[in-house]
């Protein structure tokens, strides 16, 4: 009797403990979820006010020291800007006594530029610039880098360094000086003339070049793009599109000498027509001389136009900003098409028509309807839409479901077709698409087709539009995977449609909506200076390198003399 009371007494014991074993991590997880947002909140209002661009996290990916005390650390906030650590209670002390990039300085007090170092947390793979030694090696703060060139150096190595003048590294070419800045300020008469005296002292082939990014865009990598660039550029030309808008943002091009200004838009094709709008009003203002060239790093589901444009189908980190900087030194300059969308709806003749830009292609039908679905999901549940691969699967069982539904039946019998004024006979469609550029759908290439019907390559400077029709979502699937071709209706300076009734899904350049009896008239309003490069760097694999679109020798030519006229102006 006695041993069954203590075989039960240690049982009862056993699961004491384990129950305590389970809830204590459980009690404790909870808390500290309960304490994180509080601790959030508080670190936000004190990030608002500090100089520094911190930015919190709950795991540093590689071991890493506090700047301030030293002592390693697992979590904490850090500086986008000039790369500084620090831990939880650091932080106000890491305000007082360390100092950030200075956006605009007179640092150059007797016409030099000194080295900025930060102590610790180097990259493992640097090299000490005066011993040629490895840093980042042990466990301590005992090696430098400099903010701006991103030099490496020992703490034994730092006293004897023979020179502490900064050039500003490999990218002092597109990086902008605090002290341009400075005398930009200074100026009494604010003329192009004046910026480009100021620009010598910048040196020969100096290409200032602006980052604007839409962290909403594609795969969210938005954000880790804008500190990999704060961190290598100087942070007055990185700009968050959440926060600023991009015709505020391309005002910094008018303090910069005329034609030496180019812009990365990292974002999706939206994000891209979204700045040619802006650079559109830039030349109303007046402001012709100031344009940018643009250049694209691709973090969109279908990135058509950058695909046209040799950069790729997609980002996602595969090679580094250092290399992405080098490309679009590196990419050639060619002229864009741009057109002008204008719907007038049946019976509302008297109001003002909606208006819309145009860079790659107008829809009505079955992938417009595809890309209407999305969106309205994307807009309700915006988190679950973060991965380009999600996107793609969404799209394709929108697509299946129309495949059974077929809600654009019979759209030969509701629309009419003109080209250049001449009315075009339709056979049974359920989508018309209006082509700029060579890719459509996400890689596809509509117009060239394959098997015995290829067709010349289509260019976007040449004021032509190149319109198919599909019949259906089945359809459009079998053109994507090179099971068919479209049917080819035409080519056109001028494109013209008449809805006769119902309502129609529409999309331009992925942006959808569904509209009701109307007349769509697309005529050539615009080009834009965009940046080619000739090489796939940022393709999703190797297979789709190979197929990357090649300029023709008109093309390279047009780029030529468009950069001769940027050079004048």
């Amino acid at each position: 009797m006695e041993e069954s009371t203590e075989e039960m007494r240690e049982e009862w014991t056993l699961l004491l403990w384990t129950m305590v074993a389970v809830l204590v991590p459980v009690i404790i997880t909870l808390w500290c979820s309960f304490q994180r947002p509080k601790r959030k909140v508080q670190l936000k209002d004190l990030f608002r006010k500090s100089k520094h661009g911190w930015h919190y996290t709950d795991l540093f990916n590689k071991p890493t020291y506090c700047c301030v005390c030293s002592q390693p650390i697992l979590q904490g906030a850090f500086c986008d800007c000039c790369g500084i650590c620090a831990d939880e209670e650091c932080i106000q002390r890491a305000d007082r006594i360390l100092s950030c990039k200075e956006i605009m300085t007179q640092s150059q007090t007797d016409g030099r530029f000194y080295h900025q170092w930060v102590r610790g947390n180097v990259p493992l793979a640097s090299y000490c610039a005066e011993c040629k030694q490895q840093c980042g090696t042990q466990p301590k703060l005992c090696d430098n880098r400099c903010v701006w060139c991103q030099t490496t150096v020992h703490d034994d190595c730092l006293s004897s360094l023979n020179d502490d003048l900064c050039d500003l590294g490999e990218f002092r070419s597109v990086i902008i000086p605090p002290y341009y800045l400075y005398q930009v300020n200074k100026l009494r008469r604010r003329h192009p003339d004046e910026y480009s005296k100021l620009a010598a002292g910048c040196g020969s082939g100096w290409t200032p070049v602006l980052i604007l990014a839409n962290t909403r865009s594609g795969n969210n990598m938005g954000e880790v793009l804008l500190g990999e660039f704060r961190t290598l550029l100087n942070p007055v030309q990185v700009f968050d599109l959440s926060e600023l808008p991009p015709s505020k943002a391309l005002q910094l091009c008018t303090l910069l000498p005329p034609g030496s200004v180019r812009v990365l838009v990292c974002g999706g094709d939206g994000t891209v027509g979204w700045v040619l709008d802006a650079i559109d009003t830039m030349k109303l203002k007046g402001q012709d001389q100031f344009i940018p060239l643009v250049t694209i790093l691709p973090l969109g589901t279908g990135n058509d136009l950058s695909n046209s444009l040799g950069l790729g189908a997609g980002y996602a980190g595969e090679i580094p900003v250092e290399q992405v900087l080098r490309n679009v030194l590196e990419a050639e300059v060619v002229k864009m098409d741009r057109w002008k969308v204008q719907v007038v709806s049946k019976g509302n003749y008297f109001r003002k028509p909606k208006v819309l830009s145009m860079n790659n292609y107008f829809s009505v039908g079955p992938d417009a309807l595809m890309a209407l679905n999305f969106h309205a999901h994307r807009e309700k549940t915006p988190s679950f839409f973060s991965s380009r691969i999600i996107n793609k699967a969404v799209y394709f069982l929108y697509g299946t479901k129309d495949c059974l539904v077929q809600e654009c039946k019979d759209l030969d019998k509701r629309i009419e077709l003109e080209l250049d004024g001449e009315q075009v006979t339709l056979p049974s469609l359920e989508g018309i698409i209006v082509c700029n550029i060579g890719y459509w759908g996400g890689g596809c290439r509509l117009w060239e087709g394959m098997g015995d019907e290829p067709y010349p390559p289509t260019r976007v400077d040449d004021g032509l539009l190149e319109v198919v029709g599909v019949y259906g979502s089945f359809h459009c699937a079998q053109i994507q995977v090179k099971l068919a071709n479209p049917v080819r209706l035409g080519q056109a300076h001028t494109v013209r449609l008449v809805l006769k009734s119902s309502r129609m899904p529409m999309q331009v350049d992925g942006e959808p909506w569904a509209q009701g009896p109307c007349t769509i008239t697309i005529t050539h309003k615009t080009q834009a200076l965009m940046l080619y490069h000739s090489a796939e760097h940022t393709d999703d694999d190797d297979s789709s390198a190979s197929e990357a679109e090649e300029p023709s020798a008109d093309h390279i030519d047009t780029a030529s003399n468009t950069q001769e006229t940027v050079t004048v102006s």
